[in-house]
């Protein structure tokens, strides 16, 4: 099996990068933050602040996940409920990187990635995945932009599902993320030191599409 393994900030394009290789190659595509996004979304729907360890952590395994493949995109399901269509808000946004920051819960949804990662080829994109997740992936790549276009690239994205967020809101939120993101004791944002290095600010898709098939050629 062959892993690939995409971090970097939010707004680099990981998830839009990681879906086309994934459809291109014939790899099964992870989205480790929406998994992330659920469980802050559970939180958040049942009252319970997600900066609040010690509030979270009893209702932990109460939280039931599954993500299932359909028609060749990534649905998280919580509950039972599809949850697609509720987890790119700014709320979740943050409450996502607040959870992360909880070894508990990252345990957690570490054990569900590295299976999917031992049955299947994968893509996988996240925070930490090549310096934690899949720390043995064949190929690792850590994209990235300058924030002003990463909020930029979100702010667009937002419009699209008619989430009408101001472009200074975003900006700020992105800057605040990757602070936190970074600085985190547990798994924090880094790349991993075998990571190609790729800052696609003024790189289309294909173009990073193209690159990294290049790469996949070598090993």
């Amino acid at each position: 099996m062959i892993s690939i393994a995409i971090d970097g900030p939010a707004g680099a394009g990981k998830s839009t990068l990681a879906k086309a290789l994934a459809s291109q190659l014939g790899y099964i595509y992870i989205d480790t933050g929406a998994m992330y996004r659920t469980v802050a979304l559970w939180y958040i729907r049942h009252g319970i602040d997600t900066k609040d360890k010690d509030a979270m952590l009893p209702h932990l395994d109460n939280i039931a996940i599954d993500v299932k493949n359909i028609d060749g995109v990534q649905h998280m399901f919580m509950d039972g409920e599809d949850v697609n269509g509720f987890i790119r808000t700014p709320e979740v946004s943050m409450g996502a990187s607040n959870v992360a920051v909880v070894p508990e819960i990252r345990l957690k949804l570490v054990e569900i990635q590295r299976q999917l990662a031992s049955r299947n080829n994968v893509i996988m994109d996240g925070r930490d995945i090549g310096t934690y997740v899949l720390p043995n992936a064949e190929l690792k790549i850590f994209l990235s932009a300058t924030p002003e276009a990463r909020a930029k690239r979100r702010f667009l994205e937002n419009e699209t599902k008619g989430i009408f967020t101001p472009y200074e809101e975003v900006l700020t939120d992105m800057i605040a993320r990757d602070k936190q993101d970074s600085e985190r004791s547990f798994a924090p944002l880094k790349a991993a030191d075998d990571a190609v290095m790729l800052d696609n600010t003024t790189m289309s898709v294909e173009d990073t599409i193209v690159f990294i098939k290049g790469l996949l050629e070598k090993i």
